[in-house]
């Protein structure tokens, strides 16, 4: 995961050139790059996720996120 999201990021150029563009970010972020902003931000995110998941972290840092919404209270 974290090799693919790297490869995200790195080569942006590619993505947009061969995969296409994306239209939600073309719509809503146009002036901060669009696709290429959205590539890099989806690459980011696989990264994170990678990493967490290397160091077994994935699922505290999710009851962490997800605690509030299901009234659990404070993670032990």
């Amino acid at each position: 995961m974290v090799v693919a999201g790297f490869m995200l990021v790195w080569k942006t150029a590619w993505f947009v050139n061969n995969v296409g563009r994306i239209g939600w970010f073309e719509k809503y972020l146009h002036t901060f790059g669009g696709s290429w902003l959205g590539y890099k931000i989806i690459g980011l995110t696989i990264i994170i996720i990678g990493l967490l998941t290397i160091a077994n972290l994935h699922g505290q840092v999710a009851d962490a996120i997800l605690s509030p919404l299901f009234g659990r209270g404070q993670i032990e």
